[in-house]
């Protein structure tokens, strides 16, 4: 059953039909899509939104289980979009395990906000703890049906995707959309990922779903048109990495004002200047511009994208 939520309702739509035991939310960008799936012993949900979403994580959780108790939380990888809601949850529901990919979790354990990557990136995720790590080739626990844990590096070195061998039914994250792949953040600390973005669509390729579950948009099933979208946009990223990089710091702010919504330009500074990111991207793309010309350069291009608008009175606008 797919949910697709925006701000004000929740509506079922039955575009593809899924398997019984499985629920897709299908949320905005700012929170990543969710996945439910259920037997008659557990109740698994995949990925959490962020944490500005977590109230509205758990009523359409909770509206879907019907009074069921949530048994388990997985996430595909730690980008706040994605384990934004696991605090909320795991305060929700006290017996809830969570399961998160083997690569970050010491910094789950010591709350590291900084080599999570939220401080870099300049967005929040509450503390959560965690129960287990996902290996490659591990199940989840489920009676009946088989989705197994594939290793998904590129997007995020420790993203993990989740395939269902019997209904060949793949839940991707940020590995596949129907139209492209999430930003390769290794490439932005200068960590070469382009080649394991390709090998994870080569993997994705040999599975041969029929149906696929994104982190983002829409549910599809024409995975080898996607595949080629994917492949091609990676190719432009390989011959022209600033081109990458101009992507990866639009979505940086986009995201921003996607929580924020409206901000003064003033205040916005202050939160680029603290990015990381944002400055290592300035350090190898900038073009010899000062870093306050470079990001207002940005401003001016998701403007002219219709993505924000810069106010008269110096604020600036999400669209």
């Amino acid at each position: 059953m797919p949910i697709t939520f925006d701000q004000h309702d929740v509506q079922l739509t039955f575009m593809h039909k899924l398997p019984a035991g499985v629920t897709f939310l299908e949320r905005g960008w700012l929170s990543s899509n969710n996945v439910l799936i259920c037997d008659d012993a557990h109740a698994i949900l995949v990925d959490t939104g962020y944490w500005t979403h977590a109230q509205q994580t758990h009523a359409l959780v909770a509206q879907a289980l019907q009074g069921r108790p949530l048994t388990h939380i997985v996430n595909t990888h730690l980008h706040s979009d994605h384990c934004g809601g696991n605090a909320h949850l795991q305060q929700g529901y006290p017996q809830v395990q969570t399961f998160i990919p083997p690569g970050h979790a010491p910094f789950v354990d010591q709350w590291d906000a900084a080599a999570l990557t939220y401080t870099p990136t300049g967005q929040h995720c509450p503390p959560f703890v965690k129960t287990g790590v996902l290996n490659n080739g591990d199940c989840l626990p489920l009676q009946h049906t088989t989705w197994r844990v594939h290793a998904a590096p590129g997007h995020d070195p420790h993203s993990v995707v989740l395939f269902n061998e019997e209904e060949r039914i793949l839940i991707s994250a940020d590995a596949l959309w129907e139209n492209g792949f999430g930003v390769v953040f290794p490439e932005i600390e200068g960590i070469a990922a382009y080649d394991e973005v390709e090998a994870t669509l080569d993997i994705i390729e040999q599975l041969q779903p029929r149906l696929v579950l994104p982190g983002h948009g829409a549910v599809f099933s024409d995975v080898p048109e996607a595949l080629a979208r994917a492949r091609s946009r990676l190719a432009q990223f390989r011959n022209a990495p600033d081109k990458h990089a101009s992507y990866a710091a639009k979505v940086l702010i986009k995201f921003k004002l996607l929580e924020l919504q409206q901000i003064s330009i003033a205040d916005f500074m202050t939160w680029a200047q603290a990015s990381s990111y944002l400055q290592l991207l300035h350090a190898s793309y900038g073009a010899g511009m000062a870093y306050t010309d470079w990001v207002h350069t940005l401003l001016a291009g998701l403007e002219k994208a219709e993505a924000c608008k810069l106010t008269h009175d110096g604020d600036i606008v999400n669209l």
